[in-house]
């Protein structure tokens, strides 16, 4: 998975509908809410639209207005709550349930790779650190470097994300796969269990 995983930006994306559906309940117009909080129309307008990013003065001035926490806006989960609150992201038709809310590091997901993905053919790729995958249910097909190996319910496999690598779901049902992803790794990979079959295509 490349730098541009699910975190800040999803987090953004969600504040405007979140900002609309507070001003709509209140039965409050864009001039209302201008002349409460001292922002201009058109600012409010692309907020809640957005098209322009919230900062944290605008955001203080909103929650005021809303009369609601700060960290309702952001739907942040509560102080000391320990438990996350996922919410699925989709992207280029697979499903991302993010398990970790930390910023940085380590990150845990679970995938939902819908069947028969992608429908083109493999195009491996390189960036910056590692993966760590773990094959829940369904069949995942992975190429890393030469190898081209499909791995089922209760494999797993690690690898330094330097090398070309790319995985599908060649299977007619969904595959689920956990993964984690990292800025650092060295190059493993593993099987949780031997497998007989031919691991080369």
């Amino acid at each position: 998975m490349d730098d541009d995983a699910p975190a800040l930006d999803d987090v953004l994306e969600a504040v405007g509908p979140r900002l609309r559906a507070l001003r709509q309940k209140r039965g409050a117009t864009l001039a209302q809410l201008s002349g409460t909080t001292g922002i201009s129309v058109s600012t409010l307008s692309r907020l809640e639209s957005g098209q322009r990013r919230p900062t944290l003065e605008l955001l203080l001035l909103l929650a005021r207005a809303h009369q609601v926490p700060l960290d309702e806006l952001v739907d942040a989960p509560a102080t000391g709550d320990p438990r996350i609150h996922p919410r699925p992201i989709i992207r280029n038709g697979m499903t991302f349930i993010p398990l970790t809310r930390r910023p940085g590091g380590l990150q845990a997901y679970k995938q939902i790779i819908p069947p028969r993905w992608p429908d083109c053919e493999p195009e491996p790729q390189v960036h910056e650190g590692y993966e760590w995958l773990y094959v829940l249910s369904g069949r995942l097909r992975l190429m890393l470097g030469e190898h081209d190996v499909i791995l089922t319910a209760g494999e797993v496999a690690e690898f330094d994300t330097h090398v070309p690598h790319w995985f599908g779901n060649p299977g007619p049902e969904p595959a689920e796969v956990l993964s984690l992803f990292g800025p650092q790794g060295e190059r493993l990979h593993v099987r949780a269990r031997p497998s007989n079959r031919s691991t080369s295509s």
